[in-house]
């Protein structure tokens, strides 16, 4: 943004830096977030603005209305460079205070530690859990939390001294560790739970699924499903594909060893696993010049692509895409198989032409 300062200038806008202006999304692309601020023309979240708030910038839509601040007043193009940093913030610290309101955990991510506590990552700020808010087995081992995934309750929050204190041992402790080990013990890789989401966060869910310890006790254990193992379509935002309190069917991918490394997530889980591999149907299900209907995924340079089937696309290369024709994104199309290869997971296809296309003889 400092490089665009110094291409820009300043404008001849009437905003300024650090001006607050509130806008309305009219287009969110893959780098840049386009917001309409009314008389004063079109605001662009770009480049380092971008990067910086992606997470949150996930969780919007277009027709949402946000507050943003001015790094550029106007280009020379005429528009004005924005920054949602402060709305990131507002957002993150809502969220914080409504889950310390109703003493719901939040996930957070370990930072570093100190002989004071953990500094942690959570929703974009950065928290501290004391030494004292550990449970007796994460305090065994503080450092394992670090590059881990954990659960924490919110204690104490105070914006004005940017001051967010978190408890881990209220969660870890909140359950019978004795009865979780005997129950942990007794899940297999491999193995296929029916489970509940209890946390949805940018880089995953936490699902709690219930074990059988004896005939007449269950002990429910939590693990977490990471976003590449939600689904075997590519997707960004956790949120749009689970919710808190659904039911999903999830497969144990692995155990991480041992077990007393305290809040950290212990089991590795997967809900596209669960439902197995379209792939291995697909030589099955598709063959070549059958006629399908597919939806546009993605668009290159070097073509379309088109998913048939939840995990399972094909390229449409930009020299079988008739002149004249418009792919976009979301839309269905109706293709045929030109080849399919399930064992590189390779799928070729074509437009099925409903009209003769102009300039084709």
């Amino acid at each position: 943004m400092e490089e665009l300062l110094a291409l820009y200038g300043s404008g001849g806008s009437s905003l300024k830096r650090g001006d607050k202006v509130k806008g309305k999304i009219i287009a969110k692309e893959s780098k840049r977030l386009v917001l309409d601020i009314g008389a004063k023309g079109e605001g662009i979240v770009a480049e380092k603005a971008y990067q910086e708030s992606k997470d949150y910038i996930k969780e919007l839509k277009v027709g949402d209305e946000v507050t943003a601040s001015v790094i550029v007043g106007e280009t020379p193009d005429g528009y004005t460079i924005l920054s949602l940093r402060n709305a990131m913030a507002d957002s993150a610290w809502k969220k914080l205070e409504e889950a310390r309101e109703a003493k719901k955990p939040v996930a957070v991510l370990g930072n570093s530690h100190s002989t004071s506590g953990l500094t942690v990552e959570v929703e974009g700020l950065y928290g501290f859990v004391p030494t004292t808010q550990l449970g007796k087995e994460a305090s065994k081992n503080p450092q394992s939390l670090v590059g881990k995934h954990f659960k924490v309750l919110v204690i104490d929050l105070n914006r004005s001294e940017n001051k967010i204190i978190l408890s881990e041992k209220e969660v870890s402790e909140a359950e019978d560790l004795k009865e979780v080990r005997f129950a942990y013990e007794k899940i297999k890789e491999g193995e296929i739970y029916e489970g509940k989401v209890t946390t949805v966060s940018n880089f995953g869910c936490f699902i709690e699924i219930e074990v059988a310890i004896d005939k007449k006790k269950i002990a429910k254990v939590e693990g977490l499903v990471h976003i590449s193992e939600i689904s075997w379509s590519k997707i960004t935002s956790v949120a749009d594909n689970v919710t808190e309190g659904e039911k999903v069917k999830v497969k144990v991918i692995s155990k991480n060893e041992p077990l007393q490394k305290g809040g950290a997530s212990r089991l590795a889980l997967s809900i596209k696993q669960a439902k197995g591999d379209p792939w291995k149907n697909a030589a099955k299900k598709y063959k070549k010049d059958d006629k399908v209907k597919g939806s546009v995924v993605r668009l290159s340079d070097f073509g379309a692509f088109v998913e048939l089937e939840e995990g399972v696309e094909g390229l449409i290369h930009i020299t079988k895409i008739p002149p004249g024709q418009k792919l976009e994104v979301g839309k269905s199309i109706d293709v045929y198989i030109e080849d399919i290869d399930p064992d590189t997971r390779k799928l070729s296809l074509g437009v099925v032409l409903t009209t003769k296309p102009v300039g084709y003889k």
